[in-house]
């Protein structure tokens, strides 16, 4: 049952991923869907602390899982740093992490 959960959940998370991303890619060329959906996909994994193992599977583990993307993030770092846009590449890197880290407790201080 788990399992059937956890690809529930991704099955809705990647495409959720994908449209905000894209969407925003109309808007700016900067890595703003990444940013969007690792700041918001915190958020919802702290929502479901200490929630059934089931919210979890299905959230946690497979909406959020297939949301977030730590791989695009580093990509985004790289390609930044490639590109010698050295003040763009430290913004996204450290933002990311204090914004998701505070996404993370917001969400977590709610369920509490």
């Amino acid at each position: 049952m788990r399992v059937a959960l956890v690809i529930l959940g991704a099955a809705i998370g990647a495409p959720s991923r994908f449209v905000i991303d894209q969407y925003l890619r109309k808007f700016s060329s900067a890595p703003w869907g990444t940013f969007v959906v690792n700041i918001l996909g915190s958020f919802v994994i702290g929502l479901t602390w200490g929630a059934s193992e089931n919210t979890v599977a299905l959230v946690a583990i497979g909406f959020a899982g297939a949301f977030t993307t730590w791989s695009t993030f580093m990509l985004d770092i790289y390609l930044a740093l490639e590109l010698k846009k050295f003040r763009v590449a430290a913004i996204n890197y450290i933002g990311s992490l204090l914004i998701g880290l505070f996404a993370a407790a917001i969400a977590l201080n709610l369920v509490s």
